[in-house]
Parts: C-alpha cells; structure tokens; sequence
C-alpha cells in the first residue's frame, strides 16, 4: 500500500458576491498514483450536494505557484506574493479558488516526501503490474 498525504486546507471561493466565501477542502496526494493530485471540495458547494473531487498534475500546482500553467480543465497562476488561484472549468460553469500560497507548498513538500519530483514514473503501480505480466 503506498503512503497518502492528506492536508485541510482553506480555499476562496471568487464570485461577484461581496464577500469571497471561505470553505475548508482536502488536499489529497497518493503514492500510488505519484502524477495526480485530488482536491476534494465539501458537498455545500457543489450543484449536487456531493462532495466535488478534481484531479489533475502534481506539477501543475509546483509550475502554478511561480507562473501560469494549465491547458486543459484546470489553470494555476500566482495572485501576488501571497494566493495563487486555480480556475475550474467543467460543463456547468467555471469557478475560481484562491489558496494561500504556504498551504499549497506545505503539501508539495509532503507529497514530495513520498514520491520526489522526476521520480514519478519510479512509482507507476500499474507500469510494474504490466511488466510483471509480461515476464
């Protein structure tokens, strides 16, 4: 079984409302699956009152916190000093999230921790499955 990170962490949410809603969400890291993160949002923010769960590249958080990535679904870009701000973008709609720039390092560095940056492909559960079927 490989080591998962699990980190709370606050998130903005950005709308026209006056005030910016804080919501707590999980910050989730598998070893077993060393390329991806999972931010998992909490069911009262979603259009179903399910927990709402988005996946995509470790390295896109890593690259966002310095300049804008992203290409698909998911964009990250530096807000100032401080926020850097993720936009989700699905067939309902587009919503952005600001996080504090410690937390979202706080929790590379974790998941860096597990699996190192570059090493990823070292960690492929299913690479290895397939080469022991193939021997």
């Amino acid at each position: 079984m490989s080591p998962v990170v699990e980190q709370s962490a606050k998130a903005r949410l950005i709308s026209d409302a006056p005030h910016p809603r804080i919501v707590s969400v999980l910050l989730r890291y598998d070893g077993s699956d060393p390329l991806a993160v999972r931010i998992v949002f909490p069911p009262e923010v979603s259009l179903d009152d399910s927990e709402v769960v988005w996946t995509f590249a470790r390295e896109l958080i890593e690259v966002g916190l310095r300049e804008p990535a992203g290409d698909g679904d998911v964009h990250v870009w530096p807000c100032g000093r401080a926020q850097t701000v993720f936009e989700f973008s699905a067939p309902e709609g587009v919503a952005l999230v600001q996080f504090d720039n410690a937390s979202l390092r706080r929790f590379l560095r974790s998941s860096f921790a597990v699996v190192p940056a570059g090493q990823e492909a070292d960690h492929l559960e299913v690479e290895q499955h397939i080469g022991s079927l193939i021997v």
